[in-house]
Order: structure tokens, then sequence, then C-alpha cells
């Protein structure tokens, strides 16, 4: 009672504190994959006393995302166009692990969402949208046990995730004159309507004085085809919205300052984005595939148990690829807006 206690205590205080962090996301196509702070790029990474590394220790992260996509991309082209959709949304992610012992620990990712989206396109209107994304639960186990002579180690994680959030959000739109109520398009919704599984893998290693490598990498299976959501579209085999997978990676190099004991910087790539054809199962139904490919600099501050990580990936390469039903009918003009950078903001603490 007393952890849970100062738990909900401390997710009260990062909650007013983060929302004055600007943050804005890579777009329509952008993947809703938590990421973690590599909490051994900061300390000493061989210090059992570091709470990072204590059995029976709860670690919690607040995630703060905001993104205000509105630049217009067929392909790899960005496009002019009189008129832009604006879609601009709010995303917090809170994440728990419990280790369980030195190498084992359970994990679980709870976002939540808040977005608005001025659509231009039959059915037109301004459509907001708030609820719990879907929940993903697990466990992360590193490959060798912490703490290592060689100053790196490897970690790998599997989650569920589980159908949490709502898919079929609507709002009042207009459509050939008459007010209706259309359901919100697919980068507002919270939620996917399918069972899915996450892989992960998160690793560093030692490399001079003060620096190391370090890498990222997450990838959601969502083998379930379609939803039965209604897009209200007319292109063929675009009816009914497609569960699709999304990917995420990270790599570059972290540099501590040996005058500012706790304070890192870092600077590497950062890719994320929807594929055109999902890993398993079948991928019909509309979806937007796409991939961001960002320069990735960031900031990791320590102090006792807490951890501020801050990163600004600006984008250096966006391209949205045809669907499977666009190729199938031959339709190569497939469209998304994406964000020139984001600033991704979270706060963990070790309990």
């Amino acid at each position: 009672m007393k952890i849970a206690r100062k738990v909900l205590e401390w997710l009260g205080c990062v909650a007013i504190t983060g929302v004055s962090a600007a943050a804005f996301g890579q777009g329509c196509v952008a993947a809703h994959s938590n990421q973690r702070v590599i909490d051994e790029l900061i300390t000493t990474g061989n210090d059992a006393s570091v709470p990072g590394f204590s059995i029976h220790n709860l670690t919690a992260v607040v995630g703060y995302r905001v993104f205000n996509s509105n630049k217009y991309f067929q392909g790899s082209d960005e496009i002019q166009r009189p008129t832009a959709v604006r879609n601009h949304q709010n995303i917090f992610d809170i994440g728990l692990e419990y280790r369980l012992s030195h190498r084992w620990s359970l994990i679980a990712d709870v976002p939540v969402y808040n977005g608005t989206r001025n659509q231009i396109y039959p059915p037109a209107g301004i459509f907001e949208v708030s609820g719990l994304g879907d929940v993903t639960l697990g466990a992360q186990a590193w490959i060798f046990r912490p703490p290592t002579e060689n100053g790196g180690n490897v970690a790998v994680s599997a989650s569920v995730k589980l159908p949490t959030g709502i898919d079929n959000a609507s709002g009042a739109a207009l459509l050939k004159g008459q007010v209706i109520r259309a359901t919100a398009d697919q980068s507002l919704q919270p939620g996917d309507g399918a069972w899915g599984f996450n892989l992960g893998t998160q690793g560093y290693k030692s490399i001079w004085r003060h620096a190391s490598a370090y890498g990222q990498a997450n990838y959601l299976f969502n083998p379930q085809n379609t939803n039965g959501v209604a897009t209200f579209r007319s292109q063929p085999g675009q009816a009914v919205m497609s569960v699709t997978d999304q990917y995420l990676y990270r790599a570059g190099i972290s540099q501590g300052l040996p005058k500012l004991r706790g304070v890192a910087l870092s600077l590497g790539v950062r890719g994320e984005g929807v594929p055109v054809r999902d890993l398993l199962g079948a991928s019909d139904g509309f979806r937007r595939p796409g991939t961001i490919v960002s320069i990735d600099p960031g900031l990791l501050v320590n102090y006792k148990r807490d951890t501020l990580a801050v990163n600004g990936p600006w984008a250096l390469y966006r391209d949205r690829p045809p669907s499977v039903p666009e190729l199938e009918n031959h339709i190569t003009n497939g469209d998304a807006f994406f964000a020139d950078y984001t600033v991704i903001a979270s706060v963990s603490h070790h309990f």
C-alpha cells in the first residue's frame, strides 16, 4: 500500500508538470510504441547500488507527445496544397516495470489519447476523440546478468496488446449537405480493436570514457486483417479499417558530460512507421502505410531516483507508399500528412 500511494502521488505530480512540455509527433503513420528510457546510459551501468539494478524495484515512466501534422506527402514527395488537413494529438503513456530478479522484469504500458482533426474531404468536419488506448502487458529479460563487467548488455521483451482502446469513435460531419454521425479518421482512433503482440529489444555498450552506444527496436504484430469499422471511403477495398503492424527503432551514441554529473547528450537515428503488408495475416482494408527516418538528438538527466529524457527527432525522410488495396486497384497516389519534427519527453522514477 505504501508503494502504491507513492506511485499515485508521483504520477499526479508528473501529470501536472508534463503538460508544459512541448512535443510534435511525426504524422498520421507514426508508431504508437512507447520509447523506454535506458537508465544505464546515464548511470554507471556497473553499480549494484543503482536503483535500476535492485530486485523487487518498481519503476514508473510517464511520457508525453503531441503531433500537429500538416505537411502533405504523396510517396516521398511533398505536395503543396491550398488547404491542409491538420491532425493534432496529445499522447500520454504511463509505463511500469517491476523487477523480479536482476535479469527479469514485468512491464506494462498504458497510453491515453486526445486528438482533433479538421477533415476537409467528405465527410467533412472537425473531429475530436479522447480515450484510453490499447494496453500492453509483458516481460523483459536481460541477456547477461547485470551488472556486467564489460559495460554492456542487451534486453529482449515480449508483450500482449489488449484491445482496450475504442476503435470506432465518431463525430458530427457534413456529407452531401446533410449532417451525419461519421467515423473519425483512423489516425484518431485510440485503439485498433484487435489482439496483438509486441516484440522488442534494447541494448547499450560502453565505447569510451563516459560514452556508450545504444539501440532500441519494437515491432507490433497485428495478425487480424480488418476490424469491421466503416471508414466512409469510396475507394475500392477501403470501406473498412485495416488492423496494422507498427514498428520503431533507434540507435546512436550517448556522451556523458564529465563536469556535469548525471547529465548526458545523445545523437542518433530514429525510424518509425506502418508497413504496407503485415508480417502475419492479410493486409486488406484502409491503412496509411509509411515511414519516417529522423536524426535524433537527445538529453538525459539523472538525479538520485529520477531520470528525465528529452529527444527532438527531425525528419530527414518521409514516404507514403501505396497500400494493398491501392496496389490492387492501380492507385499510386496514396497520401498522408507528416510533421517536420517532434519532441518526446519522459520522466522515470525508481521506487
